[in-house]
Parts: C-alpha cells; structure tokens; sequence
C-alpha cells in the first residue's frame, strides 16, 4: 500500500536536512521507536512497537539510508522487520524530500508498505494504516519541534533578559541619591548669604533702636 505525508520542521532546509539526517538525535523523537545499533553513519537497528486496532505489535529491525542527495534535500529509507512474536512481517520503502516553507521547512513523505503473515490480516484496511501513520508523524514533529526549541533559546527570550537587565539598571540608577549639580547649587548659596545678611542687618537695627531707648 501507498500513502503520502507531510510535516513541518523549524528550520531552514540546510539546517532541517542536517537534523533529520541525524538519526541518533531524531530517534527519541520518534513514538514507540528505539534505536538500537548504528551499522554505520546509513544503517542502523531498531525496533518500533505500534498498536493495529486491539493487537500492539513489536517490529525489530534494519533500516538504511539510500540515493541520499543533500544538496537537492532527497533521499529514501528502505526498512525492514519482524514482530517479536511471530506474527509477521513489514517491508517499507520511504521517499522524503525538503521544500522551503513560511515556518522553515516542509517535508514530504511518500511510503511504500508491504505487510506479511498476521500482520497483513491487522492492518487490512489502509484507511487504518494510513491514519496510524500520520499520528506517529505528528507527534514525531511535535516532538522534533520542541527539541529544536529547547536546544536554540529564542531571540525573544534574549530580548526579555535583556530589557529586564535595563529595567533593573535604570531602578538602581533612580534609587541613588542625586548627585549635587555645581550650576544649580550656585544661585542657592548666594540666595542664602543675602538673606543672612539682610536678617543680621535687622537684628542690628532693632537692637539699635531699643538700645537708644534705654
């Protein structure tokens, strides 16, 4: 069977193209997988554990990057497993490219998907199939989103810091006595020495005055 997905990733091509092809980094983010061995830097082993309807079932594994063309952003995933049980097998061939988006990145997703033995008889209808697939997509972008996010601090964040930086500068700034001001201070002094003047000449007056009285 064939279905197509798509998601978003919060980066620009070059950078989403890195991460994704960053197998032991985007694992965890992944529902119900767990990596298990890198082969070498395309191969690798896992197991995926998923639930078709009523039956959870266990895939353990190989899958291996193919035709990987970074500067177009493309490349295919072949994997394959078996349940943990016996129960049957899978076989998927996975196309994904990049195309430049409005939030970063988008990639496409088309998958290839052949299933055996009890397992085929699970995952009969496609419909079910398909709508599995494109839960355990979108969580693994949600997912994958908050990594990014956690490994890369906004700007906004940045900005806040440092306006609250500023705010506190300005707050203990304001909190400190004002220096005095020469210029200021001047006309105040002068102010004051002819007011001490005129009120001692008032005093001498008026002692003045009782004095020739007495």
């Amino acid at each position: 069977m064939d279905f197509d997905n798509s998601f978003d990733v919060p980066l620009p091509p070059d950078q989403a193209w890195a991460t994704l092809m960053d197998i032991e980094r985007i694992a965890p983010c992944m529902p119900g997988a767990e990596l298990a061995e890198m082969v070498d830097d395309k191969k690798f082993k896992g197991k995926v554990s998923v639930r078709l309807g009523p039956v959870a079932l266990t895939f353990q594994g190989t899958a291996s990057f193919e035709d990987v063309d970074n500067e177009a952003h493309k490349a295919n995933v072949k994997a394959q497993g078996a349940d943990a049980k016996g129960r049957g097998g899978a076989n998927a061939t996975v196309a994904f490219h990049l195309e430049p988006s409005d939030t970063g990145s988008t990639v496409k997703i088309h998958t290839d998907l052949q299933l055996s033995g009890s397992v085929a008889q699970y995952g009969r209808g496609a419909g079910m199939i398909q709508d599995l697939a494109s839960q355990i997509i979108g969580q693994f972008a949600k997912n994958l989103a908050a990594q990014i996010e956690a490994d890369q601090p906004t700007a906004t964040a940045t900005g806040n810091g440092a306006n609250a930086d500023i705010a506190a500068t300005d707050a203990a700034q304001a909190a400190k006595p004002a220096a005095p001001n020469p210029q200021a201070a001047a006309p105040a002094q002068v102010g004051g020495m002819a007011f001490k003047v005129m009120w001692n000449q008032i005093v001498r007056s008026i002692k003045s005055l009782f004095g020739e009285k007495s």
